[in-house]
């Protein structure tokens, strides 16, 4: 296959420990070709769905801690995303109007012929918070509003809350707000931005401090090891971003059981590739746009979460001729 990443650019990742750079080098050891292109790349003209694609190579031998990772094989080029036999969208937030445009584009692509995972509608439809309350079964009782008065009675009726932006990433925004708060009134105008923004409040979970669980689901299947990101001392975000620490373990019997239920579901929309983030037994976020973990997991594990999503990949394209 010949496989477009649609991503940030390549300097500026991590390639150590990047899923996206652990996705290319699976692919090209199945024999596969990639090439790239920026979300600015994406354009339309005469109504068909373009991108500014570059072929790389990914060097074999190169420090991953470097820049020095790939290589360009030839010059960029215009081609149509349906001459691709695949397009991964792994731009990573934020989610914001440019985004919202791309998965669009990327949709209308699809109408074209092209192959895109995860689906473009699929993307823009699971805000990654709000996705939660389609499962409520999964979740602790949750708030999503921009109403202050209420966000204090939810306060005071669980005590012990936290509350985010819908639209936070790597743990930005996250406050814990428990009884008695003294600044609970002006975190609440921050979030909101004085009643005009919507947030989520939830009931606090303590098994946080046993890690927030990353649990990928592939192909809508379950890689069998979470990556729990456990906060520092003192911290209430796992968040590696936040200077979490993560540990890959087994998933439990209730992790199980969640990612089978809600798996197929996700799957059969487009979302080849979802992460669910769960603290003790429930459901936090559900991750569609660049869901990450891979390279942890497959080093504390052995698991090969890469070859999981490469064969998974293989099949979906397959699917679809």
């Amino acid at each position: 296959m010949h496989v477009l990443f649609v991503i940030d650019p390549l300097p500026l990742l991590k390639a150590y420990k990047d899923s996206s750079v652990a996705m290319m080098r699976a692919l090209v050891k199945r024999g596969h070709s990639l090439s790239v292109a920026l979300q600015g790349d994406l354009f339309i003209d005469g109504g068909k769905v373009l991108a500014r694609a570059t072929p790389i190579t990914l060097r074999a031998d190169a420090d991953l801690h470097g820049h020095d990772w790939w290589q360009d094989s030839s010059a960029p080029a215009d081609q149509p995303l349906a001459a691709f036999d695949a397009v991964l969208m792994r731009k990573d937030p934020p989610f914001d109007m440019e985004y919202v445009y791309s998965t669009h584009m990327l949709e209308y692509a699809q109408a074209q012929g092209a192959k895109v995972f995860n689906h473009g509608a699929a993307i823009r439809n699971h805000p990654e918070k709000l996705a939660i309350t389609e499962f409520p079964e999964f979740t602790v009782p949750t708030l999503v509003t921009r109403d202050m008065a209420r966000i204090r009675a939810f306060h005071a009726e669980h005590r012990d809350v936290i509350v985010k932006p819908l639209d936070g990433m790597g743990g930005t925004g996250i406050f814990r707000l428990r009884e008695g708060e003294l600044n609970l009134n002006a975190i609440l105008e921050t979030l909101t931005e004085t009643g005009t923004r919507s947030i989520m409040a939830q009931r606090y979970i303590p098994e946080i401090v046993n890690g927030d669980k990353r649990i990928l689901l592939i192909g809508g299947e379950p890689v069998p090891y979470s990556l729990a990101r456990i906060p520092m001392a003192g911290e209430t975000r796992g968040n590696l971003a936040a200077g979490g620490r993560g540990v890959a373990q087994p998933l439990s019997e209730r992790d199980r059981y969640i990612a089978q239920a809600v798996a197929p579901r996700l799957a059969a929309r487009g979302l080849l590739l979802v992460g669910l983030d769960v603290i003790g037994d429930y459901v936090t976020e559900v991750n569609v746009t660049s869901p990450t973990c891979f390279v942890e997991i497959t080093e504390q594990t052995g698991f090969d979460v890469p070859e999981m999503f490469a064969k998974a990949l293989e099949r979906a394209v397959a699917a679809t001729v």
